[in-house]
C-alpha cells in the first residue's frame, strides 16, 4: 500500500519529534489531538485500529453530522495499522510494535488497557523508557469513576454557565475540552520526553477533560477568590470595557466592535465625526463609558445602524481599532488571511477526495507544522509496519484478515 501524501507540505528541515515512535489506541477527538499533535511535529505516530468481531476501525470513521470531521481532522500525518487485540497473534504484534516505541497513548476507559495487558505497569516492565499518556474524563479523585464528555465537563466545570445567557446554560461551539486535553497530553509528553534525557526514564503522564475545563474557569475563580464577587455569564456580565459589543448594521448585518481605552475613544470619535461624544464630560474615561453604557450603546446603535459591516469595518481598519465580521466556521475556509498565510493544507480523504485542513496555529521557524500523510485508509500500513517487525508475507495476511471476515480497506 501506498501513503497518501502532501508533497508540498513536507518541511525542508528536520521536524522536532523526527525519529520519535508514537502507538496511540485513541478515537474520538482527544486522544487523536494528542497524537495529531506529536505528528505535526515530526513524530511516527501509529494508530492503533481494532477489527475483527465486526469491529471496522476507529468508529470515528462513521461518524456523520457534527463529527463527520472528527476522524479527517485529528488523524493526518498518522499510520494506521490495523490489528484484532483479542487475539493471541494481534496482542503479541503490537507488543512488538511497543518494544520499539518511545509513547504510548491511550484515551479508553479505566481498566480496558489494564484487561489487554497494554496499561503503563505491564508496558513499564517491558520498555523502561517508555512514556505512557493516558486521557481522561477526571484525574484520579472523587469522580475518576464517572464517564465524561465534553459537554458533560462544560457543564460541571462552569465553562456552559459562563457561555449562555442567566439561567440557560449553553455548550460552547466546539469540542474545546477534548481539543485542549489532548494540546496538554502532547505537552505532558514533551515535558516527559525532556525528563528522560536527564533520567534514562520514562514515566505515566495523565491528562482529563474536567481538569482542563477547571483551568479555563480558573480566572473567574481566582476573581471571587481576589473580591468576593461570582462572575456572571458572560451574556450578563459587567464589561470591562465601554464599547466591547456586537452591533446590528445596514442590511441586518452584524459585527463586533470594540474601543478599549481612552486614547482609542478619541480616535474612534475622531472617525465617525462624534465630536459631541468626545466632549461630553460624562464619557470621559473608560470607566466613566462604562457606567453610562445604558444611555451610550443605544445611541451608538442608531448612530452606526445605517453604517455597512463592511464599511464599518473599513474605518476600524484604517484607524487600528478592533472589530470582527460574525463569520460561521465554513466560511473560514476562503479566509484570505489563512489562504495567504499557510494556515490551511490540502489532504486526501480516505475515500479519495481532497479537502482542506487546519494546521497547527504557530511557526517554527518561520514555517507552519505541515502535512506529510493524510488520514490514513484503515490498514494503510499493515504491510510495511508488520515487516519491519520481522513478519512473513504470509503472517502479515494472516493479521491483516481476522477469521471472522473483517478487512482492512
Amino acid at each position: 500500500m501506498t501513503d497518501t501524501t502532501t508533497p508540498s507540505a513536507t518541511p525542508s528541515q528536520p521536524a522536532p519529534y523526527a525519529g520519535l515512535r508514537v502507538v496511540e489506541f485513541t478515537h474520538m477527538v482527544m486522544g487523536p489531538t494528542c497524537g495529531m499533535v506529536l505528528a505535526d511535529l515530526g513524530a511516527e505516530v501509529i494508530k492503533i485500529e481494532p477489527i475483527g468481531h465486526g469491529r471496522h476501525g476507529d468508529a470515528t470513521r462513521q461518524l456523520i453530522g457534527s463529527g463527520a470531521g472528527f476522524f479527517p481532522m485529528f488523524n493526518r500525518n498518522k499510520k494506521s495499522l490495523a490489528l484484532d487485540l483479542e487475539t493471541v497473534e494481534g496482542k503479541e504484534a503490537v507488543l512488538r510494535l511497543i518494544a520499539t516505541a518511545d509513547v504510548v497513548s491511550e484515551n479508553f476507559k479505566s481498566g480496558t488497557m489494564r484487561k489487554l495487558g497494554l496499561d503503563y505497569a505491564s508496558l513499564k516492565a517491558l520498555n523502561p523508557r517508555l512514556i505512557y499518556v493516558s486521557h481522561k474524563g477526571f484525574l484520579p479523585g472523587p469522580y475518576e469513576h464517572r464517564t465524561a464528555l465534553d459537554e458533560v465537563v462544560q457543564m460541571m466545570g462552569g465553562l456552559a454557565y459562563m457561555t449562555g445567557r442567566p439561567g440557560d446554560p449553553l455548550r460552547a461551539g466546539t469540542s474545546v475540552n477534548d481539543i485542549m486535553g489532548g494540546v496538554f497530553g502532547a505537552l505532558g509528553v514533551m515535558a516527559s520526553l525532556a525528563q528522560r534525557e536527564k533520567t534514562g526514564l520514562g514515566q505515566e503522564v495523565q491528562s482529563a477533560l474536567f481538569e482542563n475545563n477547571v483551568f479555563l474557569m480558573a480566572q473567574h475563580m481566582m476573581q471571587f477568590a481576589v473580591n468576593g464577587q461570582a462572575a456572571a455569564p458572560m451574556p450578563a456580565r459587567i464589561s470591562a470595557w465601554g464599547i466591547y459589543d456586537v452591533f446590528k448594521v445596514k442590511d441586518d448585518a452584524q459585527i463586533f466592535l470594540a474601543v478599549v481605552s481612552d486614547t482609542a475613544w478619541g480616535v474612534f470619535c475622531n472617525a465617525f465625526g462624534f465630536a459631541d461624544l468626545k466632549a461630553d464630560a460624562r464619557l470621559h474615561t473608560n470607566n466613566d463609558r462604562v457606567r453610562n453604557r445604558d444611555w451610550m450603546m443605544p445611541l451608538l446603535r442608531e448612530r452606526l445602524a445605517a453604517w455597512s459591516a463592511h464599511e464599518l469595518a473599513a474605518v476600524f481598519e484604517q484607524h487600528g481599532l478592533p472589530f470582527a465580521p460574525i463569520t460561521r466556521p465554513h466560511e473560514l475556509l476562503n479566509d484570505p488571511h489563512l489562504q495567504a498565510s499557510g494556515g490551511l493544507s490540502p489532504i486526501t480523504l480516505p475515500d479519495g477526495r481532497s479537502a482542506p485542513a487546519v494546521l497547527l496555529p504557530f511557526t517554527l521557524d518561520g514555517q507552519r507544522p505541515g502535512i506529510r500523510l493524510s488520514p490514513p485508509r484503515l490498514g494503510e500500513h499493515n504491510a510495511v509496519l508488520l515487516a519491519e517487525l520481522g513478519y512473513s508475507p504470509a503472517e502479515i495476511d494472516a493479521l491483516s484478515h481476522p477469521k471472522d471476515g473483517v478487512t482492512p480497506a
